[in-house]
């Protein structure tokens, strides 16, 4: 059986030597006073949170950023928890974080508290959701994080992060895309509304031909689940049919040469081994559909 990759550093890689971390203590004896206040912190003091769930930065928005800090200042302070030999490590505020050393400040304030490695990652990962900067996907790796390495049920998840389990559901089957899917959804080329159409689509090739559909088209949300409830009948026959599909007979040829001459549309004929099957009519326009409907009605 395959590994699969994991999705991050596990709760036990933070630390190489667990007699170095202090966060877990009650009572720290190194700067007590540090601890539960605002602090100002060094920045070469302070390491990168290796459970931060938002894996893209924009230059851009980070460069902005660094601007304002150099005229304003740290407006909110970053949340840092204390570790061994005068080290600190981020919980949440990468992108001040990030800015600040941009901006060339030497130290920054922040909030300072105890904190182990589950808690740290039930932290980081809850924080980075609710302020809404993650794409779907990573929303998602987060969401999938949690349920796996803090060992929570999707209900509890739903109580720490304050959503209901039908969204955190939505985003978990987002995971079960295709990569392209899934990047298409992470660089904003594709909404949360065509991929949840998408995700109610079981064959991957079909959901990659949609995919590419919606590209080369533009296709709205609602076109694009019109698009996926057409294709579902196909996959349903497959599935229910006790057989496998049988190929079409000289007559059944015929009718479906003959419904597409006549309609000029695309037509999709299935049968399978008990005399049953569908007939499937495809149009791209509402002037196609209504032409169906005058042909049904001149009938």
């Amino acid at each position: 059986m395959t590994k699969k990759p994991a999705l991050g550093k596990g709760l036990s890689a933070l630390l190489e030597n667990d007699n170095t971390d202090i966060t877990s203590r009650s009572e720290s004896t190194e700067n007590p006073n540090t601890l539960g206040s605002i602090s100002t912190i060094e920045i070469s003091k302070i390491e990168a949170n290796p459970f931060q769930p938002r894996t893209k930065f924009e230059q851009g928005e980070l460069e902005e950023l660094a601007q304002s800090i150099r005229e304003l200042g740290i407006i909110q302070p970053i949340t840092l928890r204390k570790m061994g030999y005068d080290k600190y490590q981020l919980i949440s505020g990468e992108r001040r974080f990030r800015a600040s050393q941009l901006a060339g400040l030497n130290a920054i304030p922040a909030y300072v508290r105890l904190a182990n490695d589950q808690s740290m990652l039930e932290m980081a990962l809850v924080e980075n959701i609710q302020r809404s900067e993650l794409d779907a996907i990573e929303i998602g790796l987060s969401y999938q994080r949690l349920i796996e390495e803090c060992k929570l049920t999707q209900e509890e998840l739903s109580q720490r992060v304050g959503k209901n389990r039908s969204t955190i559901a939505n985003y978990l089957r987002l995971l079960k895309l295709p990569i392209e899917i899934q990047n298409g959804i992470r660089e904003n080329r594709l909404s949360m509304g065509h991929a949840r159409a998408l995700i109610n689509l079981a064959d991957p090739t079909t959901q990659l031909e949609i995919f590419n559909q919606i590209l080369e088209d533009t296709l709205s949300v609602r076109k694009t689940e019109e698009l996926a409830k057409a294709k579902k009948p196909n996959q349903e026959l497959i599935k229910k049919s006790p057989t496998k599909r049988l190929p079409l007979s000289l007559m059944d040829q015929k009718i479906k040469a003959k419904l597409a001459s006549k309609l000029d549309l695309d037509v999709n004929f299935l049968r399978n081994d008990v005399q049953k099957g569908k007939i499937i009519l495809s149009f791209n326009s509402d002037e196609e559909l209504q032409k169906i409907i005058n042909l049904i009605d001149s009938e």
